[in-house]
C-alpha cells in the first residue's frame, strides 16, 4: 500500500508549490533541497509495518540551526506540515511522511560539539550516530550508556524523539535519564533552550523531559547536552537454560528481589531460540524452552555471576554456563543479537511489539503471548529486556498473504491489550507514532489525551509538526 502510493506520485518539480521551493531555497544551499521523486520517495517511511506513508513535497537536509529555523519559519508562513526524521530506523511509523509535507532530515547535523570529562557531558547535534558518540566518549574513559539494538545506525535525535532504550537499561536507564538540556527550534522558527549542563538543576518546569519521547511533535531538537558515565569494566556474561518460560521469569524475579544489579538481563523464548538455531546453527539445545542471559560489569563479575547462577538453579535452570572471559561473553550474547534477524527469516516479515509490564507479570505476559500465537495460528517469538520487563513479542508473517497479514495485526493488538491488562504500557522504547495511536488513547484515558493535546497546541498551534502521530 505504501509503495503503490509512492509510485503514483507526480514526477515533476512543478508538482511542488513554487512558492514553497522558492522560499526554502532562499535560505538553504541548493544541495539541501531534494525534489527528485525517486529520491524523496526513499524518505517516505521508517521500518514499521502496517503504517501508511504519504508523498512528501520536498526533503530538506539542513546543516545549521539557522537553516532549521528558516525551514520552520517557511513552513509556518505557508502552513505546510513538517515531518522530522533521523535515520528512519524506528518501528512505529513516527517518521513517516504525510502528503505534501516537508521532510526535515537531520542526518547532516552530525557534529559532536564538545566532550567534557570534568563535567561528564557531551554536546551533540541530532544527526550523530549513537555508536559514533559511544566510541568518541570512550576515548576519554567515559560511556554514553543508552544502546538501542540499532545503535550502529540510529541517531541521537531519533533516540531522543522516541525515548529509546537498549540492552543495558536494567542498570543504566533509558535515553531520558541522560538528556540534560536541549536546543529546540519551535514551530514558528524561534530557538528555545531547555535544561542545563550542570549536574543538578530544578529551575522551572522540566521542558527537557517533555521533549524526550515527543516524536518531533513539539519542536525540532537541534542540539543536546548529554550526561556521561565513567566507562565501566568489561562485562562477563552468564547463560542459563530453563525447561519453561515461567521458570526463567521466576529467576528474573529472584534476581531483582535479591538486590542484584546486572548490567544486562535478557530473555529469549523457545521460538526465538529455535529461530536463531535455524539461522546461525549455534547449537543451542533444542529442549531449551527459555534462555536467560545475564551480565555484570562490576569489579568482581565472576562472583556476581556465581551468585546469580545459584538463583537461576534455585528457580529450576537446567544448565548454567558462566563465561570465563570477554570473548566467551561475546559468543554468549551473539544469540540475543541475532534474535530479530532470525525471527524475520521465519516468514520474511515481522511486527515487533514493545509491551512493557511489571517484572512480576513477565511470566503472565509470555504465557499470554503463547496463547495468542496458538489462537491465530502464527509464529510469535519473544525476546525481552527481562530486567526491566520490556518485551518484544515479534509476530512473523507472510506479507503477501492477506489473511495472514490480518491475523498478524489482530494478534499484535491482542498483545498490547494483554500488556495493559497486566498493568503495563504499550511501548517501553519504540514510541507511539502511527502504529499505536489508538492504544495510546486507551492507556492514558480521555483526560490524559485532553491534557496532552493542550500541550501540543501550546507548542504547535497550527498543528504542522509531525501531524497524525501520537494522537
Amino acid at each position: 500500500m505504501i509503495m503503490s502510493r509512492i509510485e503514483a506520485r507526480p514526477d515533476e518539480d512543478t508538482a511542488v508549490p513554487g512558492s514553497l521551493l522558492d522560499r526554502l531555497r532562499a535560505g538553504l544551499p541548493a544541495e539541501a533541497v531534494l525534489t527528485d521523486p525517486d529520491i524523496t520517495a526513499s524518505y517516505a517511511n521508517d521500518m514499521a509495518s502496517f503504517c501508511e506513508a504519504g508523498v512528501p513535497a520536498v526533503v530538506v537536509l539542513p546543516r545549521t540551526v539557522e537553516e532549521v529555523q528558516h525551514i520552520m519559519r517557511t513552513a509556518t508562513e505557508l502552513r505546510v506540515p513538517v515531518v522530522p526524521q533521523g535515520a528512519r530506523t524506528g518501528l512505529s511509523g513516527g517518521a513517516n511522511a504525510s502528503d505534501g509535507c516537508i521532510v526535515l532530515s537531520l542526518v547532516k547535523m552530525d557534529r559532536i560539539l564538545e566532550i567534557s570529562p570534568v563535567d561528564r557531558i557531551a554536546v551533540v547535534e541530532p544527526g550523530v550516530i549513537n555508536a559514533t558518540l559511544s566510541r568518541a566518549v570512550g576515548e576519554h574513559g567515559l560511556a554514553y550508556p543508552p544502546d538501542p539494538s540499532s545503535w550502529e545506525m540510529c541517531t541521537i535525535g531519533g533516540n531522543i524523539g522516541t525515548a529509546s532504550g537498549g540492552l543495558c537499561c536494567v542498570k543504566y536507564g533509558v535515553t531520558a535519564e541522560y538528556v540534560l538540556g536541549l536546543d529546540v527550534v519551535l514551530a514558528d522558527g524561534r530557538l528555545m533552550h531547555t535544561g542545563r549542563r550542570t549536574a543538578k538543576g530544578v529551575a522551572g518546569y522540566d521542558l527537557t523531559r517533555l521533549f524526550v519521547g515527543s516524536e518531533g511533535s513539539l519542536g525540532i531538537v537541534v542540539r543536546a547536552v548529554l550526561a556521561l558515565k565513567p566507562q565501566p569494566p568489561q562485562q562477563l556474561v552468564l547463560a542459563a537454560e530453563f525447561a519453561s518460560a515461567s521458570a526463567a521469569c521466576d529467576a528474573v524475579c529472584r534476581i531483582m528481589e535479591g538486590g542484584h544489579v546486572p548490567s544486562l538481563l535478557e530473555l529469549m523464548d523457545r521460538t526465538t531460540v529455535k529461530a536463531v538455531n535455524d539461522l546461525a546453527h549455534m547449537g543451542l539445545p533444542e529442549t531449551t524452552e527459555a534462555l536467560l542471559l545475564a551480565a555484570f560489569d562490576t569489579a568482581d563479575p565472576a562472583a556476581d555471576l556465581a551468585a546469580l547462577g545459584a538463583l537461576c538453579e534455585a528457580a529450576g535452570a537446567t544448565q548454567v554456563v558462566p563465561a570465563e572471559d570477554v570473548a566467551e561473553s561475546e559468543l554468549l550474547l551473539q544469540a540475543r543479537r541475532l534474535s530479530l534477524s532470525a525471527l524475520e527469516a521465519v516468514k520474511g516479515t515481522t511486527m515487533i511489539d514493545d509491551v512493557c509490564v511489571p517484572r512480576s507479570k513477565l511470566g503472565d505476559l509470555l504465557e499470554g503471548v503463547e496463547r495468542i500465537a496458538q489462537k491465530y495460528g502464527l509464529t510469535i517469538g519473544v525476546c525481552a529486556h527481562a530486567g526491566d520487563g520490556n518485551t518484544h513479542p515479534t509476530v512473523c508473517f507472510d506479507a503477501s498473504d492477506a489473511d495472514e497479514s490480518r491475523r498478524a495485526r489482530e494478534s499484535f493488538d491482542e498483545i498490547m491489550a494483554l500488556g495493559l491488562e497486566l498493568g503495563g504500557t504499550i511501548t517501553g522504547e519504540h514510541g507511539v507514532g502511527i502504529l499505536k495511536k489508538e492504544w495510546l488513547a486507551r492507556e492514558i484515558g480521555p483526560v490524559g489525551v485532553e491534557m496532552q493535546l493542550a500541550i501540543k497546541a501550546a507548542f504547535d498551534p497550527l498543528g504542522i509538526l509531525n501531524p497524525g502521530k501520537l494522537f
